[in-house]
């Protein structure tokens, strides 16, 4: 097996200091496979890996705090590592054991660059797979007295970063980007300034960068949202001390704020449990029982839908830990699922579960249409291409537009071999379908639903029938 190669170019960030940074990592053939084979029903129960949007911000907030905090039930995703990995190279202490992660609060001014040779060189960030981290730290470090460049893989090196550039450019950041846009980002330290910014698009993870810049700013940094994203950062902030006003889609930070370290706790994370609930809606006499999920308003739109088409998802107890809503998901066969149409805020508001919801489109009466999510041709992968590819292999009638789907209801699947490139909300997506489809599916590079969650495979065979 070919172990990845790595391709690099020559990048200077400071007169006299240059170094190396990986363009990304280019795989020539998957590492490995997963058969899938078609099940009965699913039933039993599950405890999900954590949150991963909590569990990026809890990270990045907790070495930003001053003392230790502990964080139960952290997500064993790649990415919340990677986010890990870059607070070490930053000087951040912290270890992990099992899912409970520790962390050695530095300060608002505690982090650095190594010193060597009688000066701090620019500190080399590799952010692999994880947007999220990429973000959250380009805001972070945009008001650091030291100079740092964050790395990604073939697949991130491809997503767009003038989103989040542009905003902490008005801040008075100064990042270098390829061709503007694209990573590695080289990001010049120096003072910022606190702006009040209009999203065009709404973005949890832009929001959570200028937040985080805010941080760094004398004064009050103020956010716009066009409809409302994800506030996990907004919910971590005052559980660490910090002061935040929300009036509307508004958010306003004072810079400067004395965070402190905290005793806090993930729930689980929903955009992974849509996977095993849409199993159980795609199979006949399912009973499944998901616990603790995280059940955050901005993030339950996904089950509002599925209400509306007529899916039998029950919330079974609700509560609150860490200012964060949690609670069982049952779900069991039911009436038939009309369908449905998911299009302008539904979007933002649903964008990881979209995958999820194609493939279920097969199955409900009406199919489901997605429109306005051009943002999904710019996820790990063309997600719309791909997705829309893969259900043909697997005899589905699509059609593909440039801002979404159309996929058709009452179709019978049939196994096939699905290529998700690398992109593991597909990978997961497509180990779904198969369960309903005639005949085994193999998944090539399977092991890329690692990003998010390491173990999926195994967890859904703990609750298929077959037979």
């Amino acid at each position: 097996m070919r172990r990845p190669c790595r391709q690099t170019a020559h990048a200077t960030l400071a007169p006299g200091v240059s170094f190396r940074i990986p363009q990304g990592r280019m795989h020539s053939e998957p590492k490995s496979t997963q058969v899938i084979y078609p099940a009965r029903r699913i039933l039993g129960s599950l405890d999900l890996p954590g949150d991963k949007s909590i569990s990026h911000r809890y990270a990045i907030l907790a070495a930003l705090a001053e003392g230790k905090s502990e964080i139960e039930h952290f997500s064993s995703s790649r990415d919340c590592q990677s986010t890990l990995n870059c607070l070490h190279a930053l000087g951040v202490p912290w270890s992990r054991e099992g899912d409970r992660v520790a962390i050695e609060g530095v300060g608002l001014g505690g982090l650095r660059a190594a010193i060597l040779s009688g000066r701090a060189p620019p500190v080399r960030l590799d952010a692999e797979n994880s947007g999220t981290t990429m973000r959250l730290l380009a805001g972070v470090l945009s008001g650091q007295p030291f100079d740092s460049a964050i790395v990604g893989d073939a697949s991130l090196s491809r997503r767009p970063m003038g989103r989040v550039i542009e905003p902490l450019a008005q801040m008075g950041a100064s990042i270098r980007a390829r061709e503007g846009n694209f990573a590695p980002l080289e990001i010049f330290g120096r003072p910022l300034h606190p702006i009040r910014y209009a999203l065009p698009i709404a973005s949890a993870q832009v929001k959570s960068a200028i937040l985080l810049a805010g941080l760094f700013c004398d004064g009050e940094t103020v956010v716009e949202e066009p409809v409302p994203t994800r506030d996990h950062l907004e919910i971590a902030w005052q559980q660490f001390g910090g002061k935040i006003q929300r009036r509307g889609g508004t958010i306003a930070v004072a810079g400067r704020a004395r965070l402190l370290g905290r005793k806090l706790s993930c729930p689980a994370d929903l955009s992974s449990a849509i996977f095993f609930v849409v199993a159980g809606l795609l199979l006949p006499d399912t009973n499944l029982v998901l616990h603790n999920v995280g059940l955050n308003p901005t993030r339950t739109a996904v089950l509002d839908f599925l209400a509306q088409m007529g899916a039998a998802v029950r919330i079974m107890t609700l509560g609150e830990e860490n200012g964060e809503l949690a609670g069982d998901l049952h779900v069991s066969a039911g009436p038939i699922m009309r369908g449905g149409v998911i299009e302008g805020k539904m979007v933002p508001a649903m964008i990881d579960e979209l995958p999820a919801l194609a493939v279920l489109g097969t199955a409900a009466e009406q199919g489901i249409e997605i429109r306005d999510a051009q943002e999904l041709r710019v996820k790990e992968s063309d997600r719309i291409a791909l997705l829309a590819s893969n259900l043909r292999r697997m005899g589905a009638s699509v059609e593909e537009r440039p801002d979404g789907l159309k996929v058709p209801g009452k179709q019978r699947l049939r196994g096939a071999e699905i290529d998700p490139q690398g992109d593991h909300r597909l990978a997961m997506a497509f180990a779904v379908a198969a369960l309903a489809a005639d005949g085994p599916t193999t998944i090539l590079g399977s092991e890329c639903a690692d990003v998010s969650f390491p173990g999926f495979y195994e967890s859904l065979e703990k609750v298929v029938e077959r037979g």
